[in-house]
């Protein structure tokens, strides 16, 4: 019941909700990617409560949690909160990857191709995963 009362509390669903709402452009592109189970059929969430905090886009079932940093997020103090913040969903057994807006602007497929492999690894942690598709020699 505890953890329950962590996620998606429904003290903090307005706040949410308005950040469904005015959600950054590399928010939506990724979004735009993901809902929908786009992702290898992943089930991916938008703006998933833990606690006080807000997490961009999450994954239930692999407890996996993807940020996307503006520039705000690259001031000492900035750096300071979000590592906070992190550490404290990460004890609730959240995995987290971290991308920025230009990664998205700039190199998608890079990025979901991550957020493939790290949701492979996550699935499978005792297989080899590598990021090339070639048979071995």
């Amino acid at each position: 019941m505890y953890l329950k009362s962590i996620l998606n509390n429904h003290k903090f669903k307005k706040l949410r909700q308005k950040l469904r709402r005015i959600m950054p452009t590399a928010e939506i592109i990724l979004w735009s990617k993901l809902k929908g189970r786009g992702l290898k059929k992943l089930k991916f969430r938008r703006q998933y409560g833990v606690g006080r905090y807000v997490i961009d886009f999450y994954c239930p079932e692999l407890k996996l949690a993807i940020e996307v940093d503006g520039d705000s997020h690259f001031s000492d103090k900035a750096k300071e909160y979000d590592l906070k913040r992190q550490k404290y969903i990460e004890n609730f057994g959240i995995k987290f990857i971290r991308f920025t807006n230009e990664d998205i602007y700039q190199n998608l497929e890079g990025v979901l191709e991550e957020v493939v492999f790290t949701a492979n690894k996550m699935k499978n942690p005792n297989s080899s995963n590598t990021t090339s598709s070639s048979p071995p020699n």
